[in-house]
């Protein structure tokens, strides 16, 4: 009987997304080239490029990149529902139940950030061209 119940606690355990999958996901920013700074807008840094940070799996934000003599780049990153989220998911309809559809609902389990990796191509700021310099008749530069 101990055996019996031992199987059926840890089947329930299985199911439940929040056990198994736990209710963050490591989010990885990249940036090309690297060395880029990276904040969220949820207050979340890295001085870095690349890093990678444990991010609440409900949480949906903005990446801004930033480097010097490169154009600000922001990166929507949203959830979405996963496959081993799902499958978490189904379980509680068979093991579960309701209260553990709820948790997963509630923490966000079955969720996924989208992308990940997420990725930045900087863009170099252009530098203004001198304006070309006037040139007189006999070849030297005209003077106002």
């Amino acid at each position: 009987m101990k055996k019996l119940m031992a199987c059926a606690v840890a089947l329930g355990l299985g199911a439940c997304g929040t056990v198994t999958r736990g209710t963050t996901n490591d989010v990885t920013f990249n940036s090309e080239p690297p060395g880029a700074e990276m904040r969220t807008s949820t207050g979340l840094t890295c001085p870095v490029t690349p890093c990678t940070l444990p991010i609440s799996r409900r949480q949906e934000f903005v990446a801004t990149f930033s480097l010097e003599g490169h154009r600000d780049q922001q990166v929507n990153v949203t959830t979405d529902v996963s496959g081993g989220g799902a499958a978490g998911f189904a379980g509680n309809v068979l093991i579960g139940g309701v209260i553990g559809m709820g948790v997963d609902v509630a923490t966000g389990a079955a969720l996924d950030h989208k992308p990940n990796p997420v990725f930045a191509r900087m863009e170099p700021i252009a530098k203004p061209r001198a304006a070309p310099v006037q040139r007189g008749r006999r070849g030297r530069a005209a003077t106002s």
